[in-house]
């Protein structure tokens, strides 16, 4: 069985066929960065990065784009109200929404593009559009995309052409409009005193203004995966499904009427909603739980992804405390047995039960993840193989060899559900460079939990070896710096370090 995706364009789960393998271009619509990303945008966001995981397990060499959309009607609106510049606006939102994506342990993109960066591509393709002649200039000044020149309109979101209203008197100039309510949409938009006040108007050949929001995401995707692979079509676009319309219907029409192709990505994925407590998460019912919460009520990473895998991308999640109090016993438990696999030592020969244990898993795993990202189905595995077997043949004192604990790794890599590791062991490798100096470490950890982990780690090396010079005073120091932040370290009779992340 190989990888197979639900595509809404199709309403199928298809085989999925890079258009060059083992190439993949995916490009996800990111946040709006007016103000702090939720849980409900950040499980779209999850539901990705294990698209990214799972295609790079699978093989795939994978370039991943995902926009910041830091100018549209919610982030001038913010801007203006505030009095400031919206580039002053953003900015702190921008850098919380990476803050919250390394707290989730979610991989990076390789390009994160920000639509203020990329005016120029968005006014090229809007003066070609307008030379097609399926875009023209409103008597407001704006330009508008003329869905009635475009046959192929309503194809993603399956609206009904004959109920399309559509002509000049029919436009919608906001970024955003009512679902069903399809009419020419705003490619760019004539600048208004709130756009020059905070400095969202730029000089374009069709007058000065702004683009609009969908024009950004297919100026962007166009410029970036054609000048990284030399195409004009993506493998997979992915967003939520409220993105489906009109969001992602109009970066079809106007992409593909500007390159001339058929079609603008081959696989549309999109996640469903998050709910809490059974309702959808908006200001208007005053039940917005952002990652940044999370982090703050000392929520572990490791717990929210379980909770959040434990349903299946394309239904409903209802997030409540039930749900987020079994998440958290669940990565427990699967930490606990990680602990247990790593203090049981890297293991020799392989007893025949751990290896079939770990064929049975390897295959359980790939056939759920391989059919359109059956998390559930994986987590399962992981439970019911991993954990329970390799804890039965633990007790019956088995060894567990490198298929298991590669097994382990797979599960590991692609999930990421076990909590943050509290204390490692390491060894006392050198710390010094041939020229005898001391490769020391930053001062401050990184924000992510790997990352901080790994900095301790370097410190601790460090710390051993300014004893071994005699150097105590810089010892202690270090051993100061690392309780600082939050990292005890202790030196084992065995010559090994142990630290444990208070």
């Amino acid at each position: 069985m190989s990888l197979r995706l639900y595509n809404t364009l199709t309403r199928r789960v298809d085989p999925f066929a890079p258009i060059d393998h083992p190439r993949v271009s995916l490009y996800t619509c990111g946040p709006t960065v007016y103000n702090y990303a939720h849980i409900g945008n950040f499980r779209t966001f999850l539901f990705e990065d294990l698209l990214r995981r799972w295609l790079e397990a699978s093989g795939y060499d994978v370039f991943h784009v995902m926009n910041l959309t830091d100018v549209d009607d919610r982030t001038i609106a913010a801007a203006y109200q505030r009095g400031v510049a919206l580039r002053d606006h953003v900015a702190p939102y921008a850098a919380a929404f990476f803050e919250d994506r390394d707290y989730l342990r979610i991989r990076p993109a390789h390009d994160y593009p920000r639509a203020t960066d990329y005016v120029g591509p968005m006014i090229a393709l809007t003066e070609s559009l307008l030379a097609k002649g399926v875009a023209y200039k409103g008597d407001d000044g704006s330009v508008y995309f003329a869905i009635a020149k475009f046959p192929a309109y309503g194809r993603l979101s399956q609206l009904d052409r004959r109920e399309l209203r559509t002509g000049a008197s029919e436009r919608v100039a906001s970024d955003e409009y009512a679902k069903e309510d399809a009419r020419d949409f705003v490619l760019w938009k004539a600048a208004r005193p709130e756009d020059e006040a905070v400095g969202a108007a730029w000089d374009a050949p069709f007058g000065r203004g702004r683009p609009g929001w969908h024009l950004e995401c297919s100026a962007m995707a166009l410029d970036i995966v054609g000048r990284r692979w030399g195409t004009d079509v993506l493998d997979i676009h992915a967003g939520g499904v409220d993105l489906i319309f009109p969001h992602h219907e109009d970066e079809i029409a106007q992409s593909c009427a500007y390159t001339g192709k058929p079609e603008f990505a081959r696989v549309w994925l999109h996640g469903e909603f998050l709910n809490i407590q059974g309702t959808k998460m908006s200001k208007r019912y005053g039940n917005i739980l952002t990652a940044r919460d999370l982090r703050e009520q000392g929520v572990d990473a490791g717990a929210v992804r379980l909770l959040m895998f434990g349903t299946h991308y394309r239904k409903t999640l209802d997030w409540n405390d039930d749900a987020l109090s079994a998440a958290q016993d669940g990565s427990v438990r699967l930490g606990r047995f990680r602990d247990r696999l790593a203090a049981a030592g890297p293991g020799g020969f392989e007893h025949a039960e751990s290896r079939a244990a770990a064929e049975r898993f390897s295959l359980a795993f790939t056939e759920a993840l391989d059919d359109d990202l059956n998390a559930p189905r994986a987590l399962a595995a992981v439970f019911d193989i991993l954990v329970r077997e390799g804890n039965r043949l633990l007790d019956e004192g088995r060894t567990l060899g490198l298929g298991f604990r590669e097994a382990w790794a797979l599960a590991e890599r692609v999930l990421d559900v076990t909590p943050a590791a509290r204390t490692v062991t390491v060894g006392t490798e050198p710390a010094v460079q041939e020229d005898g100096v001391l490769t020391t470490p930053p001062e401050v950890p990184p924000p992510d939990v790997d990352g901080a982990m790994e900095w301790a780690r370097r410190w601790a090396v460090v710390r051993v070896a300014e004893k071994r010079r005699k150097n105590f005073r810089e010892a202690d120091r270090v051993r100061d710096l690392l309780r600082t932040h939050g990292f005890e370290v202790r030196d084992g009779k065995d010559g090994s370090i142990q630290i444990t992340r208070l």
